[in-house]
């Protein structure tokens, strides 16, 4: 069983940007929030944090009571972009980088010479090296090394922060099980996941290696419990690309924001943000998705479906349409966050164009691509449709671990990043996030 990838796992990587860019945030605990408020959630955490005992996703009132040193700092995601593709050309001055895998998670190919053990732990360190040389001792990684990216992957969760571990085909199943590996520590096999593989007759690793594919088929229940079968035994089996089927943006409000006006303004600058990836990214959208959640963990959505289109002014007749059907008990509760989704989305080489709004919609394709061209040229939200007025600087860039926007696309302020400071001697008021 040759040795065939390489996984780069960058630890608590936007708190450690953070660290990088700030030198008196070092060595310190640091918790990451998309918005400064108490209530809200980290959506990353240091590892003097992690190693106090606090996990991603912590209120941020959670955080200081269990750690009253930590440092609240809001995320900063066009610094954390920058600096993944700072790091992915760092790597790729050792070993070319096959896929990524996420905004903190490089695949790297072995071959050759590289796929000697003594070989690829050689380059796996010099990773390293190149790293902190070039983007600074803050940027530790976890770096894991199999017969391909599963067990790679599996490998670089082993040992954090910074470790480096290696599976070859003499440590299979064997070497997983003196670590003590459990069934959830493996991609794609989560809560749900594990009680079927429990009620299988599958408890654990040894098991679960002595299964059959056609016994990992029936508990997934599709082809993917073989294809798992097949990464678990060191195989190549490739991994079924990931399909676009929406596209959407959420947002925490901020206390300023929590009126039913103010998030009406943000659901705008949502959905034209939204809009604006749906046509860059060569999509038609039929259907809308609306969202709001409220401070009595109470909430409401409604959905639209209508012809497939690009058109942020039928959007807007959509929202306008849905935002009216509230339930009257909702429409003075003060909302706590908003989402938009556009689903349904086509292919644009798949569109065909209503015959009777064919001059309408090549009318609101030329505006549209006059839209994206100024913000493009000029900055997000140089120009934007009305209703968002007020509330363009409440609709930051937000990175989902498994897709890095495109700046040029968002809204970049380098301004951000400001310190929430800690308040220990009074309770956040009641309006506080």
């Amino acid at each position: 069983m040759a040795l065939r990838a390489l996984a780069i796992d960058f630890n608590s990587f936007f708190a450690s940007v953070e660290q990088q860019e700030r030198p008196e945030l070092r060595g310190r605990p640091v918790g990451i929030v998309p918005v400064l408020a108490e209530t809200t959630g980290c959506i990353a955490i240091s590892i003097e944090a992690k190693a106090l005992g606090l996990t991603r996703n912590a209120r941020v009132s959670e955080c200081r009571t269990r750690c009253p040193g930590i440092i609240i700092v809001e995320a900063r995601p066009e610094i954390y972009i920058r600096y993944h593709h700072r790091l992915r050309e760092i790597v790729e001055t050792v070993l070319p980088v096959k896929k990524v895998q996420s905004i903190d998670e490089l695949e790297c190919e072995l071959s050759g010479d590289f796929a000697q053990p003594a070989r690829a732990l050689a380059v796996a360190r010099e990773i390293k090296a190149r790293i902190a040389r070039d983007a600074g001792p803050c940027l530790r990684s976890s770096i894991g090394i199999g017969p391909n990216w599963f067990l790679a992957k599996l490998a670089s969760d082993l040992e954090k922060p910074d470790g480096l571990v290696l599976f070859d085909e003499a440590d299979i199943p064997a070497k997983l099980i003196a670590r003590g590996v459990q069934l959830s520590d493996f991609t794609g096999v989560g809560e749900s996941m594990e009680a079927r593989l429990r009620a299988a007759g599958i408890p654990d690793v040894a098991t679960l290696y002595a299964a059959s594919s056609a016994q990992l088929r029936a508990v997934w229940g599709s082809v993917e419990g073989a294809r798992f079968h097949d990464w678990l035994h060191g195989g190549l089996q490739e991994r079924e690309k990931t399909k676009t089927s929406t596209i959407g943006h959420s947002h925490v409000l901020p206390p300023e924001k929590r009126t039913p006006a103010a998030a009406l303004a943000v659901f705008y600058c949502l959905f034209q943000k939204a809009a604006m990836r749906l046509r860059h990214e060569g999509f038609y959208a039929g259907a809308l998705h609306l969202s709001v959640g409220y401070r009595d963990a109470t909430d409401w959505s409604a959905d639209l479906r209508f012809n497939e289109t690009q058109d942020t002014l039928h959007f807007t007749r959509v929202l306008n349409e849905l935002w009216s059907r509230r339930p009257a008990a909702h429409q003075s509760k003060p909302p706590l966050r908003v989402g938009i989704v556009l689903g349904q989305l086509l292919p644009a080489a798949q569109h065909t164009g209503d015959l009777f709004e064919a001059a309408t919609e090549t009318t609101r394709t030329r505006l549209n691509t006059a839209i994206d061209t100024l913000n493009l040229t000029f900055g997000k939200n140089s120009v934007y449709f009305g209703g968002a007025h007020g509330a363009t600087g409440y609709a930051p860039m937000r990175i989902a671990f498994t897709r890095i926007p495109n700046p040029k696309l968002e809204e970049i302020d380098a301004t951000r990043g400001r310190r929430l400071k800690p308040k220990p001697e009074s309770p956040p008021s009641s309006d506080e996030g």
